[in-house]
């Protein structure tokens, strides 16, 4: 192994790092959605405020992130994005201890800052690493890792997040002051907690960071710039893609818990002997058990199974990847997610469940794919190009407004339409790019 290689695989290994961390953390913020609907007791349109600060991050820092990288490379924008994401994170306080619904929406923007700069990074970055034919494989790899992030955050947020019950305004006013005072204590505690934790980690993060020699990849001064960019066709189709993808895998994501809610699934899942126990082996690695829990809880760790199979997925698209068409894998992953989720509307109870879930496991392939078949043949021009993939990212913002509303005035079944023609849109770009390289 050459010297060269050694230094890309060392920072491949520090790298997935991140990837780990973001999708953590991103689905955590998933699990304080009902949290926050009942704590505020919002309706499901506004709920997704939540979701559209978090997202909205991504238009709005993705292109200066981009330009700055270009000016001070990979590993300062890293440290930097590490650091806004702790300052994100310790804002969970204040939000929290005052009941503010306003600094939790600061607070959001504020970690997805962090996490939009790590993101135009350290997806270019993983892609140079080597080959461009390689390219989609090594990011599904690392984003085999992010999903691993994805698949605990449910845990975590189902058995510490959710593991109570919030009471409705009208209960707290019939508290006494003493019993007020003590119940808004505990409350924020279950949200302090795990994000003072997660500040700690990421700021030791940041430190590894700043001392580690990371391989230089790019060019000081790339030229051609956003201009050229905008006029690059295939890199608009996939910035498209990039939006459609994020709106549909958050949509269901963070509505996955009130979907089940809705169909009454709590009551089928604790009378079903086998599914408890799923659901109790999971919960026993945090010494937990569902027997007394609240609803949304024992709801909530069935969402490991929706991020769990994204994990899957990538290990394994990571090795399709590689030996078929990216583009050609990613339609067919397209096609099977549309079939997931018609079945889920199609049917009720547990198979409309597991059906939906499913979908986690063809999302898998899709954000790194479209990615790294969006900046073939850029260049220098990755970080910029990056840049405006990851603005893309808004429509984890967008698409979910427009499904909670959907919920709001049609219910869940009629609203995953709108998933099906996010899916439907990805299958045609992945078409279209497998029939290019043919």
């Amino acid at each position: 192994m050459t010297t060269t290689n050694k230094s890309y695989k060392t920072a491949f290994i520090f790298l997935t790092t991140l990837f780990f961390l973001w999708g953590f953390i991103t689905v955590l913020v998933d699990s304080l959605v009902p949290r926050l609907k009942d704590v505020f007791e919002m309706s499901y349109a506004k709920t997704v405020l939540v979701q559209f600060a978090f997202f909205t991050a991504f238009f709005v820092i993705s292109v200066p992130a981009g330009k700055l990288l270009s000016k001070i490379g990979y590993k300062k924008g890293i440290v930097l994005g590490l650091t806004i994401m702790a300052l994100g994170c310790l804002l969970f306080y204040p939000a929290s201890s005052y009941r503010s619904f306003s600094v939790f929406l600061i607070g959001y923007f504020t970690l997805a800052g962090g996490i939009t700069v790590l993101q135009v990074a350290a997806n270019p970055y993983v892609a140079l690493l080597g080959n461009e034919n390689g390219a989609s494989s090594r990011l599904n790899l690392s984003q085999a890792f992010n999903s691993l992030g994805t698949t605990i955050a449910p845990i975590v947020g189902a058995l510490f997040l959710l593991s109570d019950t919030v009471k409705t305004s009208e209960e707290i006013e019939q508290l006494s002051e003493v019993a007020k005072s003590e119940y808004y204590a505990a409350e924020a505690a279950t949200v302090q907690t795990p994000f003072l934790f997660i500040a700690g980690f990421i700021a030791i993060l940041a430190l590894v960071f700043s001392f580690i020699k990371l391989p230089k990849v790019m060019e000081e001064s790339p030229k051609g710039g956003y201009l050229s960019l905008l006029k690059n066709k295939v890199m608009l189709l996939g910035a498209l893609g990039i939006f459609v993808y994020v709106g549909a895998e958050v949509s269901i994501g963070s509505f996955l818990v009130n979907y089940f809610q809705d169909m009454n699934l709590a009551t089928i899942i604790s009378q079903n002997e086998t599914m408890m126990n799923i659901a109790n082996t999971i919960a026993s690695v945090f010494n937990k058990t569902f027997s007394n829990s609240d609803p949304k809880s024992l709801l909530g760790i069935f969402v490991i199974f929706y991020w769990g199979g994204a994990m899957i997925g990538r290990f394994v698209g990571a090795y399709l990847t590689k030996i078929i068409s990216p583009g050609k894998v990613l339609a067919i992953f397209a096609i099977l997610a549309v079939t997931m989720i018609f079945v889920s509307i199609s049917t009720t109870g547990l198979i409309s469940m597991w059906s939906i879930l499913a979908v986690g496991l063809f999302n898998s392939i899709m954000f790194p794919t479209i990615f790294t078949l969006s900046l073939e043949g850029l260049g220098d021009l990755k970080a910029q190009a990056s840049g405006l993939l990851c603005m893309a990212i808004v429509g984890g913002a967008i698409v979910p407004f427009i499904f909670g509303g959907l919920i709001d005035s049609f219910g869940f079944k009629t609203a995953f339409i709108l998933t099906l023609v996010c899916y439907a849109y990805i299958c045609y770009f992945g078409r279209t790019k497998a029939l290019v390289k043919s």
